[in-house]
């Protein structure tokens, strides 16, 4: 079996026999893509392999890790591929494998490229570097994160906002969408005390692995989610500061999603508390799908609103 650690959708499947690939996707929407697809996915890397391809991320230290990931559960001769953009700093990531290991073949493709090796019998030092630099490990704040994840080094500035607007106003059931690595999780509980539970809902496997060793409150439970497809309408509060991007571009209507997922996920005298970088054009959203809107907060780069009763509730 192939091992495709960071899979994304290719047509590389269906020309090989999608049956001999194991894929590895720990970012929720595109794992459920590619099971759509047939293909065995998982978010966890598969055991062993015979060769392994690896999908380039724009993270350095995450591809890194993905090659060193590869390089494990593969046996010595055994191919190893990498793929990726241009954009996303695959010539340089070329670059380092290939000043520890020698390349067998490169190969450009449209924007992006491919180069390949072998695993050789005894590893190079630099590989446990790069397995090192992947793992979980606490910032300056204390908290668990890794490469690759929203802010990792520290809190984000619109997470603290949207906390101290939250600070001893929420109960009952509480969600918080996009939970990343649980830092706007872990205060909410801490500065309200009559939350009686709190779901973390996050679309990174890894990041909620995260969440889960930061967010220690036994009100807390961790969904692997993707938050546009979320159904239900169980929730008094939901708060969110939800992402705006995908690639390098801002996509405000992924913010969109969130915010017409948090309508249906509330009660119907449910609230949302969203932040949002200033210039995003939410408001439109948020007044065709709730009955008040109100800003409570903005600055020259956030803004923190408040929005009741959704309109997509049944009241009663």
């Amino acid at each position: 079996m192939i091992a495709v650690l960071r899979a994304s959708m290719s047509g590389l499947y269906s020309a090989v026999g999608s049956h001999r690939f194991l894929c590895q996707q720990g970012f929720r929407p595109l794992h459920d893509r590619l099971a759509g697809e047939g293909l065995a996915v998982s978010p966890d890397t598969p055991g062993s392999a015979a060769a392994a391809i690896v999908f380039a991320t724009r993270s350095r230290s995450d591809s890194l890790g993905a090659v060193a990931e590869a390089l494990a559960l593969v046996p010595p001769g055994a191919v190893v591929a990498v793929t990726g953009a241009r954009t996303d700093g695959i010539d340089a990531l070329m670059r380092q494998i290939g000043s520890v290991m020698p390349l067998d073949g490169r190969m450009s493709k449209a924007h992006g490229r491919v180069f390949h090796f072998r695993r050789p019998v005894q590893l190079p030092t630099e590989v446990e570097s790069w397995a090192a630099d992947h793992a979980l490990r606490p910032n300056a704040a204390g908290f668990m994160t890794g490469p690759g994840m929203f802010s990792p080094d520290h809190p984000d500035p619109g997470s603290e906002r949207l906390a101290s607007h939250a600070q001893g106003r929420l109960g009952g059931a509480v969600a918080d969408l996009g939970a990343g690595w649980g830092w706007l999780a872990a205060r909410l509980l801490a500065t309200n005390p009559e939350i009686a539970t709190l779901d973390l809902h996050e679309a990174e496997a890894r990041a909620l692995e995260a969440a889960r060793r930061n967010v220690t409150d036994p009100r807390a439970s961790f969904h692997w989610s993707d938050v546009t497809r979320l159904t239900g309408s169980g929730y008094d509060w939901v708060v969110s500061n939800p992402p705006f991007h995908r690639g390098r571009a801002a996509e405000p209507e992924l913010g969109v999603s969130f915010i017409t997922a948090a309508a249906r996920l509330l009660k119907p005298a449910g609230s949302l508390l969203l932040v949002a970088n200033r210039s995003l054009p939410y408001e439109a959203t948020l007044a065709r799908v709730f009955r008040s809107v109100t800003p409570l907060a903005e600055d020259e780069a956030y803004k923190v609103i408040e929005a009741k009763r959704p309109v997509t509730a049944r009241s009663g």
